[in-house]
């Protein structure tokens, strides 16, 4: 997430196998020296990439809630959330210590169990599991090809298991979804199930490669090598394949998966990432762009009509050309239009079930650059909170982007994301303890995963069970 904040310089390491999820920076890696450059932006935000120079039964899956029509009455309005939106938020049971644990840990029974343990232990009341990592399921009997590398037999279903460890001991589970962000580059899933492989025409393509690939058949094994090579190429600032937003079935099928997952798991919450498009020069697939064309028809004026006609005899982006504030719209409201229908959804089937969003800090760079309204969410009453991954070593910019968040509807609408591995322990402290003098919700920690492999230690007690001890915003 480029703007989440401008850093200059500092030397550390990422490794988390999530790396990418919210830094407004390019980060290189240098002898060992991970240098995080503020860049202003090239209409291409996007989270730090390092480049290193050197037994649970499944269960059968239910019938799913219709999405709403489009052209219906404001179905927002119709629960009632436009009138009282602050106060129809479940209210959590006490101050949010949460973590978000990335799917790495989900692979194995032992890692799930051991988890769940040392979040208790630390004081953690809250985690938030990546259970659709790569447009795969990490849990039994999804609509989505199960994920690679679980271990633990057929029936192991790594969210289920999570849930049962996880309530016992009084922790909420909130299932941890990427929504547009469906394939790294590097690893292209094998299962003829998965979207990429089932379903290429429903990738999101970049305006470099618009031209090349109009008249290609998706079908073509050149599609999609195309756009691997792209987001190799750009592995900066774009994390790998993502899906088109303003495919309706690609807002099925998100939808499905999150409202299955509430009907049969007694989650927590649902946890939107990557709940946009992946910079400013997506998507410009046949797809997109025909659906635009119909938008924008059906909203020019009179005076724009001629203009109209011109640019869509001139070629398939003469469009996008001629009306760039109508297309900056259109894919808003295609992130938008997907997150409503899933609040809406979620809460048809179990209303106090929380929905969240994790969202770049800087709302002026998401709107415009990540097609990301989240303010207009809050405001719309279309999610109950967002988690600014506020992830800086600097205390004064993280208070400033948790403060700005909090300005918008209220305190009480906003986790603080803390990113571990960019701050030392005593930055994680000062953080928290930033959070809990705002007012706030409360925090997440990025990551559990980095946390427990590579956070700094002192003598025998590492890192989550030292910020535990260390902070009393860990303690009730």
């Amino acid at each position: 997430m480029r703007r989440a904040i401008f850093f200059k310089a500092f030397s550390g390491r990422a490794v988390d196998r999530e790396p990418n999820r919210a830094l407004g920076h390019f980060s290189v890696t240098v002898a060992g020296c991970l240098l995080l450059t503020a860049c202003r932006t090239v209409g291409l935000p996007a989270p730090p990439i390092t480049i290193t120079a050197a037994a649970v039964p499944v269960v059968e899956t239910p019938e799913v809630v219709e999405a709403p029509a489009v052209g219906a009455p404001d179905p927002v309005e119709a629960l009632g959330a436009g009138r009282a939106v602050a106060g129809s938020i479940p209210a959590p049971v006490s101050e949010t210590r949460g973590l978000w644990v990335v799917r790495s840990t989900l692979v194995h029974p032992d890692s799930v169990r051991a988890m769940v343990a040392r979040a208790a232990d630390a004081g953690f009341n809250t985690l938030l599991v990546q259970v659709r990592g790569r447009g795969d399921a990490y849990y039994s009997g999804g609509i989505e090809p199960r994920a690679d590398g679980i271990q633990g037999g057929p029936t192991f279903d790594p969210l289920a298991l999570t849930v049962r460890e996880a309530h016992a001991r009084g922790i909420e589970v909130h299932a941890w979804m990427n929504v547009h962000l469906i394939s790294s580059a590097s690893v292209i899933s094998s299962e003829p199930t998965h979207l990429v492989n089932e379903r290429p025409e429903l990738l999101a393509v970049p305006r470099e490669l618009a031209g090349e690939l109009y008249d290609v058949d998706p079908a073509s094994p050149r599609y999609v090598e195309r756009l691997v090579e792209h987001a190799l190429a750009n592995r900066g600032q774009v994390e790998g394949l993502y899906s088109s937003p303003s495919a309706p079935e690609i807002k099925e099928r998100v939808f499905s998966v999150a409202t299955d997952l509430v009907e049969r798991y007694e989650i927590d919450g649902i946890h939107l990432d990557y709940v946009r498009y992946p910079r400013g020069d997506f998507d410009y697939s046949r797809g997109a762009t025909a659906r635009f064309r119909t938008w924008i028809e059906e909203r020019i004026t009179d005076d724009q009509r001629a203009e109209f006609t011109v640019a869509r005899e001139r070629g398939p982006f003469a469009l996008v050309e001629a009306f760039p504030d109508a297309w900056a719209d259109f894919r808003r409201d295609q992130i938008t239009d997907l997150v409503e229908r899933i609040y809406v959804g979620v809460k048809r089937k179990r209303p106090e079930t929380l929905v969240s969003a994790a969202v770049f800090p800087d709302a002026r760079e998401s709107f415009v650059h990540l097609s990301q309204d989240w303010e207009g969410w809050l405001r719309k009453g279309i999610v109950d909170v967002v988690a600014p991954m506020a992830y800086n070593p600097s205390d004064g910019l993280f208070d400033e982007a948790i403060s700005k968040a909090a300005g918008v509807v209220g305190p009480k609408r906003v986790w603080a994301g803390v990113g571990v591995y960019l701050t030392s322990y005593e930055g994680t402290l000062s953080k928290i303890e930033i959070a809990k003098r705002l007012g706030v919700r409360g925090f997440l920690l990025f990551s559990y995963d980095w946390s427990v492999a590579y956070g700094a230690a002192d003598g025998d007690q590492p890192f989550l069970e030292r910020v535990g001890r260390g902070s009393e915003a860990l303690r009730d």
